[in-house]
């Protein structure tokens, strides 16, 4: 690294100030002396610079000089000069400058240090990554009263080395209790933990839910100082969920520092309050829900085998009403249209819930809203169950199916009633919308009936964060269902009041927490030049492998950015526009006796060598990639669109022109 003369001069005349400060000349001079004195025998009085440096460096002089220097450079500077950004091509790699938080000193702050994990024992074989080298990493997630917070990856091993301080803002949520001074007995009564998620990124991007822990903060409230240190042992998920996975050092501490701590017999009887009610909620909606399920099996026996699923488990093996999976959510400004968020709810991945072991049993894990997100993916009933919560955050009266598809393969996916009566379905999935039109089996033969275009062929029962109804009407196909739900001959309610009492928010410590959706972190443009040099390069590789040279015709990949727009407008709002240009534009490109062939291909995932492994696949793709003949020439095409939570839906275009010789 070379500097130029002005800056080396300046850092020149820095580090002369700093030793003349530190008089570091004359602490030089004592120890010269003394190695003199001490070290060297009367007939050595050659003394080497390796001597003098080891004698500075055994007295800790050169630590201390270079613990001295800080250099400081003005942000807002920085910022005035510096260069213009640089084109898509190029990533800007320099770190973010931090910047101090400001704190307002009219509120309260629970200040969380994560200081260190040990006994992660699943990665004790794990070898110490080198300088460079990609490894897999941990990193945590942490959600409090509406606050979301990420540490730094850092590599897996027995004892990760997290280092992170989260600053944690305690308020009341309702207006006007924001500006106030709360003290130790009102935060007392703030329930909300600090939900920690732990996840792993494999070296191919691939993530892992590692643990799901939810925090209770409040014993900070008695410690001494404001301070506590706590050791936190973090438990696996779905199987593995009585199974420690690690723990983590965490130090917490209240800022500004409170007045007056509470006793740890406060704290204590206050947690078992909670728990107490807690537990006779939920005793007395376990009644209630046994009393319903009695009432269901009179009306018809065969109600036994329908899919009528009242509790469901979460990541960490908890049974919860399936109510609290459902909370209207409002996406702010990340989400504009219902159909939007049915194309965002589409792109995030799809993995169905891992077991141990054959048998082909479905593993039954309906994650919590914080675990979904961070992971980037989840089983049908996670996209299902944050689906319902957009849509009723975007005003519709949204339900939760659950039912089966073809096979009898266990489903669940949304349904929204408009207020004309229209049942429109929602595949969480794929983002596909299909309006139910019953088929009345009691008309003529001879009287046309609709044909159904959905996968679904029954449903049990359908709920929200408010209603739950199990279906009791004679059959429960889905294409004969009537969804009059005010009929309680063909829909049989729960009580909302006994609904209400187990899932609205705040009413029990263990209703799930919804944090709010993140904006996406990544930058589109840079990420589609990325994959599409990447898949030049690979594209070229292959056809060299098959000897075939490779020329790339960068105005026809240009031409092709159109039509990957209008495949993403057609998945998300369901029209199909601008065609007629794309088609021109391709006829004009392509010359008289010349052939043009593309192919289309979309991901939710950004690894180009998978993607690309993927199409080959593909006998369409292939023989694009592949193609021989004269004057061949051959496009790629790739547009990344970005979603919250660094969601993305990824296509990519290959496409090859070469003259017709018959």
């Amino acid at each position: 690294m070379s500097l130029p003369p002005e800056k080396a001069s300046e850092l020149k005349q820095i580090i002369h100030q700093q030793l003349l400060k530190m008089d570091v000349h004359g602490r030089i001079r004592e120890v010269l002396a003394e190695t003199i004195r001490e070290e060297l025998a009367p007939e050595h009085q050659q003394l080497s610079t390796e001597d003098l440096i080891k004698a500075l460096r055994q007295r800790g002089i050169i630590d201390d000089v270079m613990k001295e220097l800080k250099f400081v450079t003005d942000v807002n500077e920085k910022e005035r000069t510096s260069p213009p950004k640089p084109s898509t091509h190029f990533v800007d790699r320099e770190p973010p400058v931090l910047k101090k938080t400001n704190i307002d000193p009219t509120r309260r702050y629970l200040y969380l240090q994560v200081l260190g994990g040990k006994a992660f024992l699943e990665h004790l074989q794990e070898p110490e990554p080198l300088p460079g080298q990609i490894c897999s990493t941990f990193t945590l997630c942490l959600h409090f009263r509406n606050q979301r917070f990420r540490s730094k990856p850092v590599p897996c091993a027995c004892e990760p080395d997290f280092h992170d301080g989260f600053l944690l803002e305690v308020h009341k949520d309702s207006l006007g209790d924001g500006s106030k001074m709360v003290d130790a007995a009102t935060m007392l009564s703030i329930c909300d933990p600090v939900h920690m998620v732990l996840i792993k990124t494999d070296t191919f991007g691939e993530t892992t839910l590692v643990a799901s822990h939810f925090l209770e903060w409040r014993s900070v409230l008695a410690a001494e100082n404001g301070i506590t240190n706590i050791a936190v042992e973090l438990l696996g998920v779905g199987t593995e969920s009585k199974v420690s996975v690690g723990v983590l050092n965490i130090r917490l501490e209240m800022y500004p520092q409170l007045n007056k701590t509470l006793s740890p017999e406060v704290t204590n009887t206050q947690f078992a309050l909670e728990h107490q009610k807690t537990a006779e909620k939920e005793r007395l909606f376990l009644v209630y829900a046994k009393q319903w399920w009695r009432e269901y099996l009179q009306i018809r026996p065969a109600h036994n085998i329908r899919l009528v699923k009242i509790f469901a488990q979460d990541e960490n093996g908890v049974n919860h009403p399936v109510c609290s999976y459902i909370r209207p959510l409002r996406a702010g400004r990340l989400l504009d249209t219902p159909r939007q968020a049915a194309r965002f709810v589409s792109v995030l991945g799809y993995e169905r819930a891992p077991v141990i072991g054959g048998g082909g049993g479905k593993q039954e894990q309906w994650c919590s809203l914080l675990a979904f997100l961070c992971r980037n993916k989840g089983d049908c009933e996670d996209h299902a169950n944050l689906l319902c919560s957009l849509l009723l955050g975007f005003g519709l009266e949204a339900f939760v199916c659950v039912g089966t598809k073809a096979k009898g393969v266990p489903h669940t996916w949304v349904m929204t009633c408009g207020t004309d009566g229209t049942i429109t379905f929602w595949e969480s999935l794929t983002g596909h919308r299909y309006i139910h039109r019953p088929i009345n089996p009691d008309d003529p033969p001879l009287v046309e009936q609709p044909k159904p275009l959905y996968p679904y062929r029954t449903i049990g029962c359908i709920f929200n964060h408010q209603k739950f109804f199990g279906n009791c009407q004679p059959s429960d196909a889905v294409e004969v269902c009537v969804f009059d739900l005010h009929d309680e001959s063909k829909w049989k309610p729960m009580s909302g009041e006994a609904i209400k009492s187990v899932c609205s928010p705040g009413t029990t410590s263990s209703v799930l927490p919804f944090p709010p959706l993140c904006a996406s972190t990544i930058d589109p443009a840079v990420t589609s030049n990325e994959i599409e040099l990447q898949l030049r390069i690979l594209v070229s590789e292959h056809r060299k492998d098959l000897g075939l040279s490779t020329v790339w015709d960068d105005h026809l990949s240009y031409l092709l950015s159109p039509a990957l727009a209008a495949y993403e407008l057609e998945r998300t709002t369901g029209i199909s526009a601008g065609n007629e240009e794309f088609q021109d534009a391709v006829r004009r490109a392509v010359p008289d006796g010349h052939t043009f062939k593309g192919f289309p291909i979309h991901f939710v995932y950004r690894n180009a060598r998978r993607a690309f492994a993927t199409c080959l696949r593909s006998p369409f793709c292939e023989e694009v990639i592949c193609c021989r003949g004269d004057q061949v020439r051959l496009a790629v095409r790739v547009r990344v669109f970005t979603y919250p939570e660094s969601a993305c839906a990824v296509w990519i275009m290959f496409a090859c022109k070469y003259r017709s010789v018959l």
